[in-house]
Parts: structure tokens; C-alpha cells; sequence
């Protein structure tokens, strides 16, 4: 049996486990390019992303990491060492973090932003 050596998420790794949680049911890409298009609502982005994440859900196998997802908190874990989330991982995303993160990758701006409004 070989012992691999701990592996922690590194940033890319992070991106790609946020872009799996919220991109798992047909057609997602296509709302997210829509929801970018329109804008959203710090609210109307939550429930975006609650519809996207699910109720609960998550992947892993051989060489991949082990994710687990819920829209409950909008939380998100990953982990290559451990089958998550178990009591010793928190989230990677959670709440707020979740929702910046959105804005980030998927470039939605929030209409309500005065200050964005600006430039």
C-alpha cells in the first residue's frame, strides 16, 4: 500500500472545487452567463446559488479531490486528504465568502452597488 503525503488546496485547487459545487445540474453555465448579463442582488444571488449547490451533494474518487456541497449555509468543503466534510474540515466557502466568490467567477454585479455604478 502506498501512503501519499498530505496535500493542502492550493488556490487553483479552490477555484475548481467552487466551479464543480456550482456547476453540477444541465444548463448551469448558461444561467450563470444570464445572471452576469442582468446583475444580482446580494438576496437573489443566494438563491442562485442555493438552487445551483442543491440541497447536498459532493464528488471524489481515485486522484480527484473529495467535495462535498449544501445549500444550507451555502458551504462548501474540500479536501484532498480526508472524505468531507468530517468534524476537523471547515468549509472552504461559506455564506458571504461564498457569494464574493461567485461575483468573482462568474463576473455578476450587484445593480444595488452605487459605487460599482460608477465606473
Amino acid at each position: 500500500m502506498t501512503i501519499k503525503e498530505p496535500r493542502e488546496l492550493s488556490q487553483d485547487d479552490k477555484l475548481y472545487a467552487f466551479k464543480r459545487a456550482t456547476n453540477g445540474f444541465s444548463q448551469s453555465e448558461g444561467r450563470w452567463r444570464e445572471r452576469a448579463e442582468r446583475g444580482l442582488t446580494d438576496e437573489e444571488l443566494k438563491a442562485a446559488l442555493e438552487y445551483e449547490l442543491g440541497i447536498y451533494g459532493g464528488s471524489g474518487g481515485p486522484g480527484d479531490m473529495s467535495l462535498t456541497f449544501q445549500a444550507a449555509g451555502l458551504k462548501i468543503w474540500a479536501d484532498w486528504n480526508t472524505v468531507v466534510p468530517d468534524r476537523d474540515c471547515k468549509p472552504i466557502f461559506q455564506g458571504t465568502a461564498t457569494i464574493r466568490m461567485a461575483r468573482e467567477v462568474y463576473g455578476i454585479k450587484d445593480p444595488t452597488d452605487t459605487q460599482m455604478a460608477l465606473l
